[in-house]
């Protein structure tokens, strides 16, 4: 059953105690599909293939605030099927593109949407529920996705999926190396784990004996990803939001 925590420990370190779960949440945005309007929990396929548009957008290395602006601007024109990808042509996203600010990768990301919209609808009727369907697996759902089209790889995949974990069953994409820090700066996940299964199994661990529901397990995952990109990646350990709960951890 997806988002339910074996009991048995994948190894012999103990989770340490923190208290600094709740706090993060409340300092720190959750899942990046939230601020879109894009209601995942319906499992409509207009609106997963809206995510994976966005999760397209996401995976480039920009800003939030101009993907935000940038999937705005698209749905303002009402281009957000596959269908209306087509319809609009190179020329059309390219122009979309550039309104919303998404300069630096117009190009590539026009050419990127019209291949994988053609592949969504041949091979998956626009649905990409059936995508999910008929993998044999979390890994095999991953390749499916990337299979999509030229320039969908690991990060754009595991954006998608991370915020599809606990409804679609095999969406289990394992923690990327952002979210791997965050937790250890925290003290969430013991020092040296670097195992990407035993990462995800001491998230869920620790998000479980907080008392937390596994339904806003995807919400912990996003605020650690913001926490790692936007502030233990750059060392801005001085301006970071929780930088006291990391102090208060290193003290003896």
């Amino acid at each position: 059953m997806a988002g339910r925590v074996s009991s048995a420990k994948p190894g012999p370190s103990r989770v340490r105690r923190e208290t600094g779960v709740r706090g993060l949440m409340q300092k720190l945005p959750g899942r990046f599909s939230s601020p879109l309007g894009i209601r995942l929990a319906s499992r409509d396929p207009g609106e997963v293939f809206k995510w994976f548009f966005a999760s397209i957008l996401f995976g480039a290395r920009i800003s939030e605030v101009i993907v935000i602006h940038t999937y705005h601007a698209f749905e303002k024109a009402g281009i957000l099927s596959p269908h209306a990808i087509q319809k609009a042509g190179w020329d059309g996203l390219v122009e979309i593109l550039d309104r919303g600010g998404y300069v630096r990768y117009d190009f590539k990301t026009a050419t990127k949407l019209l291949e994988v919209s053609k592949a969504v609808m041949d091979r998956y009727s626009g649905d990409l529920n059936l995508a999910h369907a008929g993998a044999a697996g979390p890994r095999d759902l991953e390749e499916r996705l990337k299979a999509i089209g030229k320039g969908i790889g690991e990060v754009t995949v595991n954006i998608f999926l991370r915020e599809l974990r606990g409804i679609w069953q095999k969406a289990e994409p394992l923690p990327l190396e952002l979210v791997l820090i965050a937790a250890q700066k925290m003290g969430i996940i013991p020092a040296g784990v670097k195992d990407r299964e035993k990462v995800l199994w001491f998230l869920k661990k620790k998000w479980a004996d907080e008392g937390m529901k596994m339904r806003d397990f995807p919400d912990f995952e996003a605020a650690l990803l913001r926490l790692g990109k936007d502030f233990c990646k750059k060392a801005a350990c001085e301006r970071c939001v929780v930088q006291e709960e990391c102090r208060a951890r290193r003290r003896p």
